[in-house]
């Protein structure tokens, strides 16, 4: 009887902690994060062994850009679970937050970068991410401090052997931080082949945007969107349309289309997509609709400075 009293004085908290993780977490898939964080932090002060909260609490800091309250969270799960490979990926991406923030302090923590996601890859042969960490880290690396693009070339080859759309993305990646662009189309049209994801899309349109191939860069997302009918990809098609001077018509009814079937996940804001009309109309010579559409993105945000020059450049037709 009292081993009975005992268990039902004890269940009211194990139910009130268990709901606090199961909130939390629910708040966290909805990236509500600071309601998550307050949670998690009550589930963890009763449960100091639960590496899930860790880990997520960990988490809510490196997307608040809190890279040492990250790190406090990772670093124990890093010293209790040294065989977990996410671990070590997530201690290496926060010190790489850090080295891009502040280059003197990247001196000293290069090493560890280093290890921690060489660690992943090697307690997971299968892990992506920390692979791709690693081509980026060496292509990043100036060559006195360990850069070195046949390391890098090291890890693209182990991306292609377990995900040959990845090995073609890290291969284009190296040839165009080198800036053998044909290589890196060629490698990047590869991607498109096996793979044909949005990201492959964007990855060789964004290349024709930055050879000022506006013609190649419009078939692609056109393409991209043809197949995957993503919204943002009429933002990005209105985009190219606005900056080469090309299709107005297609470029307008890709960011009107936009604007219609706009949600905040699409990620642009909409005043963005008003200051592309705006641009297309004055790069068509209508200089009223180009009006229209700008004073639209100022009423939606009057602090925006590319709008604001873009409505001077309008009025000066």
């Amino acid at each position: 009887m009292n081993k009975l009293f005992s268990i039902l004085l004890v269940l009211p908290f194990l139910v009130n902690a268990q709901t606090a993780f199961d909130k939390g977490e629910a708040f966290f898939k909805k990236e509500q994060f600071s309601k998550a964080k307050l949670l998690f932090q009550e589930y963890l002060s009763e449960n100091p062994t639960s590496d899930k909260t860790r880990e997520y609490l960990g988490d809510i800091e490196g997307y608040a850009k809190n890279w040492d309250e990250a790190l406090e969270y990772y670093e124990p799960l890093v010293e209790q679970r040294p065989n977990n490979a996410n671990y070590h990926f997530k201690v290496g991406g926060v010190l790489g937050m850090k080295a891009l923030e502040n280059k003197l302090a990247a001196i000293t923590i290069i090493d560890d970068i280093k290890f921690h996601f060489e660690k992943a890859a090697e307690l997971d042969p299968n892990h992506i991410d920390a692979r791709w960490a690693l081509v980026e880290f060496y292509m990043q690396l100036p060559g006195i401090f360990g850069g070195s693009e046949r390391k890098a070339e090291k890890y693209a080859a182990q991306l292609q052997k377990i995900s040959a759309v990845d090995g073609y993305l890290a291969k284009g990646y190296i040839a165009e931080y080198n800036d053998r662009e044909e290589d890196a189309e060629r490698y990047y049209k590869q991607a498109i082949k096996v793979g044909g994801s949005p990201h492959t899309y964007e990855k060789l349109s964004d290349l024709y945007e930055k050879q000022n191939r506006g013609e190649d860069a419009l078939a692609t997302t056109s393409e991209s969107l043809q197949k995957h009918k993503r919204n943002r990809l009429n933002y990005q098609i209105g985009k190219i349309v606005a900056q080469y001077k090309l299709n107005a018509e297609k470029g307008i009814a890709a960011l009107l289309a936009y604007i219609e079937n706009y949600t905040i996940r699409d990620g642009v804001p909409k005043d963005w997509a008003y200051y592309r009309l705006a641009q297309i109309y004055k790069n068509i010579g209508n200089k009223q609709k180009a009006l229209q559409w700008i004073d639209k993105a100022l009423a939606s945000r009057p602090d925006f400075d590319e709008a604001q020059d873009e409505k001077e450049e309008i009025l000066s037709l």
